[in-house]
């Protein structure tokens, strides 16, 4: 398959305004490869969408990106410098986060606790509560989270569309420049799930730049910049929103299908 607007030609790849390259990423476990030969870029301020079925190996790419696992091969580069993490807490300080599809919150923990997780504020040997609760008001205010009755409710009170909210103003809260969404509107409703695209929208007001994985990539076709298609571990489309439809990625994504089927029967027929 053509790519088009693709990450690996050598103009677009090398523009000055990414913020964030990889650069033939590969990833294997053991006999397993997850990631061929990777290309990435993502845009100052851009909202990428990164789309394909279910072990294409959209959340592997994610979690080379964050420092979760190195890559087999190849190299990220951050504002334009290689950089090497070894952890997500490494990457998080150097500006990229990562929300996972499970959140990672606690449920017996209030709204101010899950977003000071592991970075509370300590007045020795007290817990800055006050202070905490005033600033997690504040973030959630700032990017427009109006929705909670108090940032003092557990988290195990809150609707889906509220967590993912919670998670991702975490997030931001730690001065991410690069966030990536793993499936944020897994298993939601149209109303919340609209709720966090606007946040979406949000944050690309305010200069932060997004990956977002989506398996139905319809939903959030209307928030992104550009699109990618995973396929097999390689990025097999790569175009602008404004030079493709979601027909056009259901037609690709179909015929792909096909051909599975069409293999699967051939298979079977000289069995």
């Amino acid at each position: 398959m053509t790519v088009e607007n693709s990450a690996v030609s050598g103009e677009t790849f090398g523009q000055t305004d990414d913020i964030l390259r990889a650069e033939h990423i590969s990833k294997r476990y053991g006999a397993v490869t997850a990631l061929v030969d990777v290309n990435l870029r993502l845009g100052r301020g851009e909202v990428l969408g990164l789309i394909g079925d279910n072990g294409a190996g959209k959340s592997t790419l994610l979690k080379t990106i964050c420092g979760f696992q190195p890559p087999t091969t190849g190299r990220i580069l951050l504002n334009g410098e290689e950089v090497h993490f070894s952890s997500v807490t490494q990457a998080r300080a150097a500006g990229i986060d990562i929300v996972y599809q499970d959140l990672a919150l606690v449920n017996q923990l209030t709204v101010y606790q899950n977003m000071f997780l592991n970075r509370e504020l300590v007045r020795w040997p007290l817990l800055r509560n006050r202070s905490m609760r005033k600033r997690a008001k504040e973030q959630l205010d700032s990017i427009g989270i109006s929705t909670l009755k108090s940032v003092d409710v557990e988290v195990a009170s809150l609707s889906g569309g509220q967590r993912q909210a919670i998670a991702v103003a975490r997030s931001v809260f730690s001065d991410a420049k690069v966030l990536l969404l793993d499936e944020p509107l897994a298993a939601m409703g149209v109303k919340e799930g609209a709720a966090i695209l606007d946040l979406v929208r949000d944050l690309k007001d305010q200069g932060i730049s997004i990956i977002i994985i989506a398996h139905n990539y319809g939903q959030v076709f209307p928030v992104c910049d550009r699109v990618n298609l995973l396929q097999g571990g390689k990025i097999t489309f790569d175009k602008y929103s404004k030079d493709t439809s979601v027909e056009e990625l259901t037609n690709i994504v179909v015929s792909e299908y096909r051909k599975a089927l069409e293999e699967r029967h051939r298979r079977t027929a000289a069995s």
